[in-house]
């Protein structure tokens, strides 16, 4: 399944975006739909994750409270509401999926991958 990550941007500090993950218009089979962030020379870091039939939601701590992760059933979506962004939330953001409910923030877990959209939040 091809995954593809839109709605990155430059924003300054304080600013919203919000960033979509489809699948080329076919349905998601997964069970998992996942965000993942990444700066140079460091690891993924888990951000949120959905589990697509439940709606059950899971947050890093540095962003609970600021981000909101959904999806849309009939548009085959998945959304990540980006609020209060900070500078440290610069990095590109991936959108994931994958069969199970588990170990969802464990990068190594998800199947699928989207490309990447880059997100630059200005001070």
């Amino acid at each position: 399944v091809q995954l593809q990550a839109s709605g990155g941007g430059l924003v300054q500090a304080g600013g919203s975006l919000r960033l979509s993950c489809t699948t080329s218009g076919r349905t998601f089979s997964s069970k998992t739909l996942g965000w993942f962030r990444q700066t140079p020379g460091k690891e993924l870091e888990f951000v949120a994750a959905i589990i697509w039939d439940g709606g059950t939601t899971y947050y890093a701590d540095s962003v609970k409270g600021r981000f909101t992760i959904s999806r849309d059933r009939g548009k085959n979506a998945m959304y990540l509401q980006m609020n209060s962004l900070k500078p440290e939330d610069t990095a590109v953001y991936y959108c994931a999926s994958k069969g199970g409910t588990w170990s969802v923030r464990q990068d190594h877990a998800y199947t699928n991958w989207g490309q990447g959209t880059l997100v630059t939040v200005s001070s």
